[in-house]
């Protein structure tokens, strides 16, 4: 067990690298101690943007803790993924109290805290990083000075030959959309910027923080650095679930035939256990239950064809059907992170002159939208719930749920809004409805 502080127990971890490869030991751990522990149901949480074990264990522990007092008669284990992500250090994470998070710098400066953690997710590449913080300190006025930042961006989030990565390159943008390198990167960086300040100036506005200012550009391209590198996460997340996490669970189905999986994921975490039905082995139905909490990636990414490209399918396409139960969406409205700035920077839209700021973030959410934020679109039969009506009814016994929890998932300001918000008994009640674990 790998860390006997946890309140729900037995508990074990799985730990991947950037390529997805997992950890031998912990991994075989879990293999061997599911069948001596006579565990029936597992629940397998991954975390999203967190970059240490020490943030992500505390989630689990926080978001697990209810469990067994809500099913006290089901032999339930846990497992907690671990994978190489990052946060900058001005968003909040589940469990941190909000006041140690606001405690950040202002933008658009590069703290020490997010410098670490960019040369910890993008190792050998500290002069980029460097020049990098350079710029956001002296904020130049020169426009090719916004331009050479954005080169740098490219530079340092570019997929590394010759790993599996860019195998998972090609649905950055949008899912299905076969473009390896996101537009805000291979475009004009100085456009980017510019529409990453007026989306963040509207938000602090509709946040009733500050008075009206002029956008300042340099604190679009600290967003631009934050969401290439979030994008480099997102990549690596598809990795990490396909060749890691789907194999894995390969592996335990035909360790323990009987364990019946429940994959849990938050954010890009929610992506990872997605991509992990793509790596399902044939034949394997271990999983009877997913449970999306505010998944940051395209809410098209299940549809068989795109609304705007009937020749196109979201990158998953069919994968619900992996599972042996249902596929739940959790969504808020109130997650200004997915509603705004996730389609702003899924797709830099080449005519500004139509909106701008967050009104451009609004009318590209249709297109390029995450689940996160409106659930899953364009999957014909999903079911819509609200939270209090999800866990009073049964939940469909296979296909897509949409469940709205704005209810509850409403906590926080701009830029992210509520998107960490998940640490409620009611979304833990969520994931054992979704199993029919009793």
């Amino acid at each position: 067990m790998a860390d006997p502080a946890m309140s729900a127990t037995p508990y074990w971890e799985l730990t991947f690298d950037a390529d997805g490869d997992p950890a031998r030991r912990p991994r075989d751990r879990l293999l061997a101690g599911v069948s001596e522990r006579k565990v029936r149901d597992l629940i397998v949480f991954a975390h999203g943007w967190n970059n240490d074990r020490s943030s992500a264990t505390r989630l689990y522990d926080r978001f697990f803790a209810p469990v067994p007092r809500l099913a006290p008669a089901a032999r339930i284990g846990y497992v907690g993924v671990l994978w190489p992500a990052m946060r900058f250090s001005d968003e909040p994470i589940p469990d941190l109290p909000r006041a140690v998070a606001a405690d950040a710098p202002p933008r658009p400066a590069l703290d020490k805290d997010t410098r670490h953690a960019l040369l910890e997710t993008f190792p050998g590449r500290a002069v980029l990083v460097d020049q990098i913080a350079r710029l956001l300190e002296q904020q130049p006025p020169e426009e090719a000075e916004l331009e050479e930042f954005g080169r740098l961006v490219r530079l340092l989030v570019e997929v590394v030959a010759p790993g599996p990565q860019g195998l998972f390159a090609a649905d950055t943008v949008a899912e299905g959309v076969p473009q390896s390198e996101p537009d805000m990167v291979a475009g004009s960086a100085a456009a980017a910027c510019e529409g990453f300040a007026g989306a963040l100036a509207g938000l602090e506005a509709s946040g009733a923080q500050r008075g009206f200012r002029l956008p300042n550009p340099w604190d679009g391209a600290h967003e631009l650095l934050r969401q290439a590198t979030y994008y480099a996460m997102k990549r690596r997340a598809g990795t990490v679930g396909e060749r890691g996490l789907g194999r894995v669970v390969g592996q335990l189905a035909k360790a323990a035939p009987g364990v019946r999986v429940h994959l849990v994921g938050h954010s890009f975490g929610a992506r990872l256990v997605s991509f992990a039905l793509r790596g399902l082995p044939e034949g394997v139905r271990a999983v009877k239950s997913v449970t999306l909490l505010q998944g940051a990636f395209s809410h098209y990414a299940f549809a068989a064809r795109l609304p705007h490209d009937a020749r196109t399918g979201g990158v998953l396409q069919g994968q619900q059907n992996r599972v042996d139960g249902p596929l739940v969406c959790c969504h808020s409205r109130h997650d200004s992170a997915l509603g705004t700035m996730y389609p702003l920077a899924s797709r830099m839209a080449g005519d500004s002159r139509s909106a701008s700021g967050l009104d451009l973030g609004r009318a590209l959410g249709a297109k390029w939208g995450a689940l996160g934020h409106g659930g899953i679109q364009a999957v014909p039969g999903t079911r819509a719930y609200t939270l209090a009506e999800a866990l009073r009814a049964e939940l469909p016994a296979s296909g897509c749920v949409n469940v709205d929890a704005a209810a509850v998932v409403r906590r926080g300001g701009p830029p992210a809004g509520a998107h960490s918000d998940i640490l409620h008994e009611e979304l833990a009640r969520l994931v054992l409805a979704a199993g029919r674990i009793r």
